[in-house]
C-alpha cells in the first residue's frame, strides 16, 4: 500500500510561481512511476506529467510543457511539481498518483492517490 500526501497548493496571482510536493509514507517509490493530475470543476481529471521514478524520466501534457518540471528526491522520498508563469486556467485540485514501472498518463491506470491541494490563479 502507497499512501500519498500531496502539500503545497495556495492562492496565486498569474504569473507567479508554486511548488507542489508528495511523499509517501512507509514505502518507498522505488519502481513506482508518479504522475501528477489536476481536476477543475466541471471538468474531467487530467494528466499533467509524470516521473518515473527510477529513470528520472519525465512526461509532461502539452499545457504545461515549458511551465512545469517535475523533479523527485530521493533521500526525502518526494515527487515535485514546480509550475511556473501560472495561468488562471491552471485553477484546480491537483493530485498525486503512483502505479508500479511504467509511466502513464491515463487516471484508471493508477492505482493510489493522494487527497488533493487546491490551486488557484488570479487574473
Amino acid at each position: 500500500q502507497v499512501q500519498l500526501v500531496e502539500s503545497g497548493g495556495g492562492l496565486v496571482q498569474a504569473g507567479d510561481s508554486l511548488r507542489l510536493s508528495c511523499s509517501s509514507s512507509g514505502r518507498t517509490f522505488s519502481n513506482y512511476a508518479l504522475g501528477w493530475f489536476r481536476q477543475a470543476p466541471g471538468k474531467e481529471r487530467e494528466f499533467v506529467g509524470g516521473i518515473n521514478w527510477s529513470r528520472g524520466s519525465t512526461a509532461y501534457a502539452d499545457s504545461v510543457k515549458g511551465r512545469f518540471t517535475i523533479s523527485r528526491d530521493n533521500a526525502k522520498n518526494t515527487v515535485y511539481l514546480q509550475m511556473n508563469s501560472l495561468k488562471p486556467e491552471d485553477t484546480a485540485v491537483y493530485y498525486c498518483a503512483a502505479r508500479l514501472y511504467g509511466l502513464r498518463d491515463r487516471v484508471n491506470d493508477y492505482d493510489f492517490w493522494g487527497q488533493g491541494t487546491q490551486v488557484t490563479v488570479s487574473s
